[in-house]
């Protein structure tokens, strides 16, 4: 990579160059010349493609480019949209230098073509960036170290609080397929140990997830505990998945506190766009959009 932004000119284009880079970060400016916010902001851009050199970044004309800026439902300029694996991970509007960095910052350090910073496998990613923050929670934590902690690498850490048991249920804002798992612990033999996995239920107890038959049923070596583990899943029982409960019964040690480093579904969402089936879907030649 280069780190220089390419300028698309074209539809076909702008389908070639995502097929080229799939498992990349692609960062996407949708633009038009006439918009003075867009002239503004296209410095901060081709500034961040210099700095992040393992992710692509293209600036697209939506004037020339109708059939992506709609496909892609661009009603506004700028509009940013960061994208791997087909998906995409987040969408900013507006010409505001700080919100691009930071989303840019976010998602494209340390970012490869072969895996992201999870170490999730070519053509799947971390999807803690689609996690429903409202509908997502732990049972059990305890005040000091809790859910949000372990949802970030190197930013914190899970404590279960009146003994070892924790019950986390991460919940996604669109369906999603789950291929793998990040559990991580540290190595004094406190990180989880025998774990069931829930899927798509909405009221789920300690009692209920002790009693009932998970989709599958974990028991973790150390080893899958450590930094850069994941824990292969029954990849076709996870197709569809709106919410994923994590019961976490014991660790290692015996401890009365598990701890978790971090957590983390890793597969793909669901519903992600195939641009191989890239063509006009409604409008006409000519049309602009403002």
């Amino acid at each position: 990579m280069t780190g220089s932004v390419i300028q698309v000119e074209s539809d076909d284009h702008y389908r070639q160059e995502v097929q080229k880079y799939q498992g990349k970060v692609i960062v996407v400016d949708y633009f038009a010349t006439w918009c003075g916010p867009c002239v503004r902001i296209a410095p901060t851009f081709s500034q961040l493609a210099a700095k992040f050199k393992e992710s692509v970044f293209l600036k697209v004309d939506v004037d020339k480019c109708k059939d992506t800026a709609e496909l892609q439902a661009i009603s506004a300029m700028p509009t940013f949209h960061v994208y791997k694996s087909s998906a995409k991970l987040e969408e900013l509007r507006g010409a505001d230098p700080v919100a691009l960095e930071k989303m840019v910052e976010k998602h494209c350090t340390g970012a490869s073509g072969g895996a992201d910073q999870s170490g999730a496998p070519g053509g799947f990613m971390d999807l803690n960036t689609f996690l429903d923050m409202s509908k997502s929670e732990c049972l059990n934590e305890s005040d000091d170290h809790t859910f949000l902690g372990a949802l970030k690498e190197e930013e914190g850490f899970l404590e279960s609080d009146c003994d070892e048991q924790l019950l986390i249920t991460l919940a996604f804002n669109q369906p999603v397929r789950i291929h793998s798992l990040a559990l991580r612990g540290p190595s004094d033999g406190r990180a989880p140990k025998t774990v069931k996995l829930f899927i798509n239920q909405t009221a789920i107890d300690f009692d209920s997830a002790e009693r009932g038959v998970g989709v599958q049923e974990l028991s973790l070596t150390k080893d899958d505990n450590a930094e850069g583990a994941l824990i292969p899943l029954k990849y076709v029982k996870f197709q569809n998945v709106v919410s994923l409960t994590v019961y976490i019964h014991d660790n290692h040690a015996g401890d009365e506190v598990t701890v978790v480093n971090y957590i983390s579904a890793v597969g793909q969402p669901r519903d992600k766009t195939e641009m191989k089936d890239f063509k006009r879907v409604s409008g006409q030649k000519g049309e602009v959009h403002g």
